[in-house]
């Protein structure tokens, strides 16, 4: 007789890759973040023609 499955095991497995991916999702959305904050500040604002903007 083949043994039963352990659903359990499956899903703690499904629950911690799950967490993996959200966990490496958030790490690129912090450097996507802090690498945008890094070129913006070496950079001239533009406005929506793209001509730079001027700071009063």
């Amino acid at each position: 007789m083949p043994k039963k499955p352990n659903y359990n095991f499956e899903k703690r497995q499904r629950e911690m890759a799950k967490q993996k991916k959200t966990e490496e999702k958030a790490q690129r959305k912090a450097q996507k973040r802090a690498d945008g904050n890094e070129a913006e500040e070496g950079t001239a604002q533009l406005d929506s023609t793209g001509d730079p903007t001027e700071d009063a």
